[in-house]
């Protein structure tokens, strides 16, 4: 049955904003896509559009967190202030709307060490509900071990990390995606297909080297239904499960118990309901990717799910709640 209720709380967790110096530096680092020239208003305004263009959808409140972030590019002492003030300012707009807004941490990860500080740091004094990871670190994914202290820390504050896509190194945009017209290449690397898979393969990836063994409280959150992971983790999982036993678990299952997945830019049926099929409504929250999504149109895919009305609240709203005791 189609579940809507425009009275019900509706919270949003990949809502993205940029601030003046990472525009700078991501300019510095490589040349600007044209969605964040012609979306640079809208990320950068942290109040009155930005409310305004959630209270036309009915969204209650957005979880805050920069785009397209590239600190990793930078120097370590460049990119832990400009993670700092990052942090800095995403509280001052949760401080100005509390009821709106809510924040997660953006973290300079190549000197891991005073990023689990400046984690600690966010949640503990500036009141932030998780973290969002994007991409490899210096080509580098996550379940390279000098990342330990992320995922200690993490842990210890019982805050999730939110893993979203990046661009990709640039050997593999130059095996993968040259040699095509304009910027073909560069929509088919990242939102056209690239970034999906390779976040899907990022958490396959902590997955079978054991980082949920080490860390079995660990919570990672992955946007766009999932990045292809429901329509294919059962095919991993029996491909795993004829390899090496060094796992405590099946593959599925770390997925099962340590993943939540979000909507954010994935509004049509059918990966939804596999998403549904699969994970189950207690693991999907609702996103729409804003503003490089529609509110309205995310808004009215929610309206159309066809779910009953206590899924509806679990994605809507229940999940991100209890998820990120909001």
């Amino acid at each position: 049955m189609i579940c809507s209720n425009n009275a019900m709380r509706i919270i949003a967790l990949e809502e993205h904003i940029t601030t003046p110096e990472l525009l700078n530096a991501r300019a510095q680092a490589w040349q600007a896509a044209p969605s964040m020239q012609a979306l640079g208003g809208k990320l950068l305004d942290l109040g009155d559009g930005r409310i305004a263009d959630m209270d036309a959808a009915g969204i209650d409140v957005q979880v805050l967190s920069p785009a397209a972030n590239d600190l990793d590019k930078l120097q370590p002492t460049t990119a832990n202030a400009l993670a700092r003030d990052t942090n800095d300012v995403l509280a001052a707009a949760v401080r100005a709307h509390p009821k709106r807004f809510a924040a997660f941490a953006t973290l300079a990860l190549q000197d891991p060490e005073n990023a689990a500080a400046e984690l600690q740091r966010c949640i503990g004094q500036l009141g932030f509900k998780g973290v969002m990871v994007s991409g490899t670190i210096g080509g580098r994914f996550l379940d390279d071990a000098r990342f330990t202290p992320l995922f200690e820390t993490a842990q210890a504050l019982d805050v999730p990390i939110y893993l979203h896509p990046a661009p990709p190194p640039q050997a593999v945009l130059d095996a993968y995606f040259s040699g095509l017209p304009g910027d073909l290449g560069f929509l088919l690397s990242t939102a056209g297909w690239g970034w999906h898979v390779e976040t899907g393969m990022h958490s396959l990836r902590l997955i079978i080297s054991g980082v949920f063994d080490r860390f079995p409280r660990l919570k990672i959150i992955i946007g766009h239904m999932g990045e292809n992971l429901p329509f294919s983790i059962a095919r991993a999982d029996a491909v795993f499960a004829r390899g090496p036993k060094q796992l405590q678990r099946r593959v599925a299952e770390y997925f099962y118990e340590h993943f939540y997945i979000t909507t954010s830019g994935y509004f049509t049926a059918p990966p939804f309901l596999c998403a549904l099929q699969v994970i189950g409504a207690d693991r999907i929250l609702f996103s729409v990717d804003y503003p490089f999504s529609s509110n309205n149109v995310g808004r009215n895919f929610l309206d159309n799910l066809s779910v009953s009305s206590g899924d509806m609240e679990k994605i809507s709203h229940r999940n991100a709640e209890r998820l990120l005791e909001l």
